[in-house]
């Protein structure tokens, strides 16, 4: 047994690691090991291992995990929180309250203490209800994130392990959930995977590179690392400080003029419910095919209860008109959480499952499959069934297999999450060209630099209904999305 003074170590040596079905193996030798008290970041682009190894190195795989899987040594923290990319997948009650309570009663806390305290970790992490007896299913993306984190604060971890936790909350929940993390740090180890780098910095103190293959390339403290690699950290994409001028230089001059055309849908007297409660709701909102639309919003604003009533997923009253011949051929639909639009066992047929729906020839289909696998770089993951893929790579997925029958109107919501800056650059770079060709493209987005950089127009939400409604220039000005430029009213009016 360690002394008060001595400082544990653990890690693995020699791991070697693959996925049935995928022909390479993803860990072959690979030796990482981390000390007490450290403060570790993992950088590399998407699908190349980070989160697998955060689940070897926490004992979930192959303990949750059947995977093959040998190594000459292993060494796991005893008390650690691992809080995951999708925060669904960490859920066990049904209620707020009781998700809280339920890691209360693991730890024997004594009943009368446990409402003081559910409401301390969902504090800590930014939530409030009137009632915490609340479900679950009814939260935004963003906030069963913030739950997901309480659940395991509550845990009084020593090593928490982070997968992307940030993913999916707006810019004022990352900062503040960043900040927490700093706060509960400093007793504490922390294994990081998180693309942006820019909220954690200040607080770690050493970067882990890998590279596509799963190798580790660089390691050591994050000064040195981030001022000696970044040819490496830009050519694996990875959201170092940078990213974003060096691609507005590669794409300067590349621009297209806006150009709106017919109308497409209109709105009006549109309000949408859950739980036979009005969620959302507006007077009157006009669409013209054409626009690249940009909905905006702090986190449970309802944005995605916006976009999900309009393509009738949910419960919904008021006019809704598309002027389209056939809608339902017409428009495709990205889920923030890819895993409900998977139908099949191969990331292949999935790509291509909607053209064999529509009786497309075998052979156009697999000439489409292979393009888009390859444009969305996922040649080497055909075989692999969908939901064993990364996060990154189940969205590019789900984009894909949406755009494959080139529809007239694409509606993402969050399609950049889970995303690398060289995977987030390609899949901008394909919306543009189809807006260009004349496609119209929703998109719900916390990333303000992709609404100041590619949207034409912006909604906000806020508690549920519009609040502005703006067009944006070709050539973005301002800072943090904001513009210069006329608004609309709802009626799609010009304010000025």
């Amino acid at each position: 047994m360690s002394s008060k003074n001595e400082q544990r170590i653990w890690g693995v040596t020699n791991l070697r690691l693959a996925f049935p079905k995928k022909e390479s193996m993803s860990f072959k030798d690979l030796t990482f090991h981390y000390q007490e008290g450290e403060k570790i970041l993992f950088l590399g682009p998407s699908g190349c291992g980070k989160s697998t190894l955060l689940q070897v190195l926490s004992g979930l795989i192959p303990g949750s995990v059947e995977l093959p899987m040998r190594t000459d040594r292993i060494s796991l923290p005893d008390n650690w929180g691992f809080i995951f990319q999708d925060p669904e997948t960490q859920f066990c009650m049904p209620y707020v309250d009781e998700e809280i309570a339920f890691v209360l009663e693991n730890q024997q806390i004594k009943r009368s203490k446990m409402p003081d305290l559910i409401n301390h970790y969902l504090r800590m992490v930014g939530l409030f209800f009137p009632d915490s007896h609340r479900l679950i299913r009814t939260l935004s993306g963003g906030m069963k994130q913030r739950l997901a984190i309480a659940s395991v604060l509550a845990l009084e971890p020593e090593v928490l392990f982070l997968d992307e936790p940030t993913a999916l909350l707006d810019p004022d929940g990352t900062r503040a959930l960043w900040e927490t993390v700093r706060e509960v740090s400093h007793k504490r180890t922390l294994i990081i995977v998180e693309h942006k780098i820019n909220h954690v910095l200040d607080f770690i103190d050493r970067v882990v590179l890998f590279n596509t293959s799963g190798e580790i390339i660089a390691d050591g403290p994050k000064s040195e690392m981030i001022r000696n690699h970044e040819k490496e950290l830009d050519d694996d994409g990875i959201w170092y400080p940078g990213a974003w001028p060096s691609y507005e230089k590669e794409r300067s001059g590349h621009a297209a003029r806006s150009k709106f055309h017919d109308p497409l849908l209109d709105l009006d007297q549109f309000c949408v419910y859950r739980n036979k409660a009005v969620t959302f709701s507006l007077a009157e909102l006009k669409i013209r095919q054409g626009e690249w639309i940009a909905i905006i919003g702090e986190n449970g604003a309802g944005k995605s209860t916006m976009v999900e009533g309009i393509m009738g997923l949910i419960p919904c009253s008021g006019h809704v008109r598309w002027h389209l011949d056939h809608p339902e051929d017409e428009i495709a639909f990205v889920f923030q959480n890819p895993e409900y639009q998977f139908v099949t066992d191969r990331t292949d047929d999935e790509m291509g499952f909607s053209l064999v729906l529509r009786g497309t020839p075998p052979e156009v289909v697999e000439e489409s499959v292979n393009d888009s696998l390859d444009r969305f770089s996922l040649t080497d993951q055909r075989r692999q069934n969908p939901f064993q893929l990364s996060v990154g790579q189940k969205k590019r997925l789900s984009v894909a297999s949406a755009l494959i029958t080139r529809p007239k109107v694409v509606i993402l919501d969050e399609p950049t999450f889970g995303q690398d800056a060289r995977n987030t650059f390609a899949l901008l770079d394909v919306f543009q060209k189809l807006r260009e060709s004349g496609t119209t493209i929703i998109m719900v987005t916390h990333e303000m630099e992709i609404v100041r950089h590619f949207a034409t127009r912006v909604l906000e939400i806020h508690e549920g209904r519009l609040v502005s409604d703006r067009l944006q220039t070709d050539k973005p000005r301002g800072r943090e999305g904001e513009a210069d430029g006329p608004y609309l009213d709802g009626h799609g009016q010009m304010v000025f």
